[in-house]
């Protein structure tokens, strides 16, 4: 599912205008980003939860040249499935789904 199947299933599913769906989801996803820029942890429970991971500077190689490079560091988005998604993910697969 992509964000436009997303949208056409919101507004189905709640009967709203395309427009106001699409609103939701961008307001959605706006906030759990910002979220996330500043640091926090977003948990949607049942689902998922995402958070930031740091990682401190270190050095690595260049695969190429085999030349030291030193890492700075980063932060990067973590996601982590729920009891309940995997659950029911593990259930669809059981029964010979994707």
């Amino acid at each position: 599912m992509n964000k436009l199947e997303l949208i056409a299933a919101l507004k189905n599913e709640a009967d709203i205008s395309k427009v106001e769906a699409a609103k939701v989801v961008e307001i959605f996803f706006d906030e759990m980003s910002d979220a996330l820029a500043q640091g926090e942890r977003v948990e949607i429970r049942g689902l998922c939860s995402f958070f930031v991971k740091k990682y401190k500077s270190y050095v690595g190689r260049n695969p190429k040249t085999g030349e030291k490079v030193t890492i700075t560091p980063k932060k990067l988005p973590f996601f982590k499935c729920g009891k309940e998604l995997k659950e029911r993910a593990d259930i669809k697969e059981k029964k010979g789904g994707r």
